[in-house]
């Protein structure tokens, strides 16, 4: 029998909770994810019970970003003029943006 695995707060944590998402969906939380540097089940849990996902710079944090910015980047050279940007990319320059300001040390004012 393996060990019982407990978080930082000594909760042992033996209930799983699952849900379905479409593909995009699913595509949505795995960029959060890494742009949160969190593992997937703190994120997600974070999320669900409505407390704040604070990110902490470092390197996988960063190539994160680096890799959606290009990704945005690339998007918006597609585009001409700006026509025709879809909810999805506007969506993740916001919250690109909104990490990046964090990391800045910036207040959001939501």
């Amino acid at each position: 029998m393996s060990a019982k695995n407990r978080d930082n707060k000594n909760r042992w944590r033996n209930i799983t909770v699952g849900f379905r998402v479409s593909p995009e969906e699913n595509e949505r939380i795995n960029k959060a994810v890494a742009l949160s540097g969190l593992p997937k089940q703190e994120y997600c849990y974070r999320r669900c019970l409505n407390q704040d996902v604070v990110v902490q710079g470092n390197p996988r944090v960063y190539k994160a970003l680096k890799q959606e910015l290009a990704a945005v980047l690339a998007e918006l050279q597609r585009i001409e003029a700006g026509n025709g940007i879809d909810e999805e990319l506007l969506n993740v320059i916001e919250l690109v943006s909104v990490i990046l300001g964090g990391l800045k040390g910036e207040e959001q004012n939501e």
